[in-house]
Parts: structure tokens; C-alpha cells; sequence
């Protein structure tokens, strides 16, 4: 009989770049455990997003969690008192100030919780979206800072310390452009019109066209030569 393939957790937001890691796991024959969290963002549009993600890549389970980020605020995606930026271009490797987009700690606490399910699955290998190169100048999308929790996390569990497991964070596209992750997804089945990007979408759940979000993933879909389901938008276009 032939042996189980090994599960993985997955951090799954909905986005473009959660969905190709996801799937890049799937190429490598993991077996898929979905982790999404509502954190109080300012639209339910990508936990939808990620729930028919899932499901297209047979998720073995979709598990979303409740956190309530927006009572701790300082961030633009949590609060409705803080505008979303519009119009920014974007460079390469992040701004040089951090945004208000930024939600203080996200990565470490969405990474934590992926952690201690990782533990209760006996699963070694956590897939997440961090990209280092077309993204928006949040600290904890770099190398270094990945190198360091996965250090934190062998020190920190069970099957670490006692069971003699390593555990692994992967980050398949922390050094690709946009670009680069479109093709790639595109060439694993990913469905793009699947995924949500924008942060600030109209009232009528359309992309804004005009953040940093929308404003990338317009940038990535044109230098891969594709067009983006997601289009046409309102503004710049993008989403």
C-alpha cells in the first residue's frame, strides 16, 4: 500500500500570491490543510476568495478563524477611520516608509496560529504567500524575518523539542515578481478570477483600481503578457 502523502498548512487569504504558494504545495504532492482568518479586514470579498480557492485545489480542510485585530487598529485594513492610500506607485522590494496598510504583527500572529495546528496535524511544512520583491514594504514579508520565526518555531513546540520533528516555514515565491507568480500559478491551474486583491473595494464589491494592492496586481498581470479576469475596473484598473 502505498504511503499517505504528507499534509501541509497552508495560509490562504484569498490573494493571488496565497493561492500559487497553495498550489505550488499541491505540485509537490502535500496534502492541503487551508488556514484563513477573519481579523476584522474591512470586506468579507477575500475569505470568500479563499474559500472557492480551497475548494479548487481540494483542500483536505478549510479552517477560518475569528481574531479581532480591529480592536487593537493601527492599521488602514482595520480601520475605518484610517484611508487606504490611493494612487501610490508601488516600487520594487517596498517603499521606503512603511504603510498604513500594514497590520501590526499579522504575519507573526497568522503564522503562530498556523503553528499550533501544524503541531495537532504532526505536520512539518507551513506554505505561505510572503513575497519580498512586488509587495508593499511590510516587515515581516522578508527573508530574515521567516528565517527567524521558523528558528522561534523548532524551539517553541512538542514535536520539536521532544518528537524529534523539523519544521519547515516554505515561502515558494518570497523571491519572484508579480509577474513571475502569475506565470507560475497560471502554469499549476491556478484560477486567478478566484482571487481578491484589492484592499478598499466599491459598494458594489468591485476592485478600486487605485491601491497598492489593485495597482500590483495590475502591474503583474501586464508583464506577464496576461490580462486579468478580474478587469475591466473602475480608475486605473488592476484589483
Amino acid at each position: 500500500m502505498a504511503a499517505e502523502r504528507p499534509g501541509a498548512v497552508v495560509l490562504l487569504s484569498g490573494g493571488l500570491d496565497s493561492a500559487t504558494s497553495a498550489a505550488v504545495a499541491r505540485s509537490e504532492g502535500y496534502r492541503l490543510y487551508a488556514l484563513s482568518f477573519d481579523y476584522g479586514q474591512r470586506h468579507r470579498k477575500e475569505l470568500e476568495a479563499a474559500g472557492e480557492t480551497a475548494r479548487k485545489l481540494q483542500c483536505v480542510e478549510h479552517l477560518v478563524l475569528s481574531l479581532e485585530l480591529g480592536r487593537i487598529g493601527g492599521s488602514a485594513l482595520t480601520s475605518r477611520a484610517i484611508e487606504v492610500p490611493k494612487g501610490r506607485i508601488p516600487s520594487e522590494g517596498g517603499p521606503s516608509e512603511i504603510p498604513v496598510t500594514y497590520v501590526p504583527a499579522r504575519n507573526t500572529i497568522f503564522l503562530s496560529y498556523a503553528l499550533a495546528w501544524a503541531e495537532v496535524l504532526r505536520i512539518c511544512d507551513i506554505f505561505a504567500g510572503m513575497n519580498a520583491l512586488d509587495y508593499s514594504g511590510y516587515p515581516d514579508c522578508r527573508p530574515e524575518y521567516v528565517a527567524a520565526f521558523e528558528q522561534m518555531a523548532n524551539l517553541a513546540t512538542r514535536m520539536t523539542t521532544e518528537g524529534g520533528k523539523r519544521l519547515y516555514i516554505r515561502t515558494p515565491l518570497i523571491q519572484l515578481t508579480k509577474a513571475q507568480i502569475i506565470l507560475l500559478g497560471r502554469s499549476l491551474g491556478v484560477d486567478f478570477a478566484s482571487t481578491w486583491s484589492c484592499y478598499n473595494p466599491d459598494a458594489e464589491g468591485k476592485p478600486c483600481g487605485d491601491c497598492d494592492s489593485c495597482i500590483l496586481r495590475e502591474r503583474g498581470f501586464t508583464e506577464a503578457g496576461l490580462s486579468d479576469p478580474l478587469r475591466p475596473l473602475p480608475g486605473r484598473g488592476g484589483g
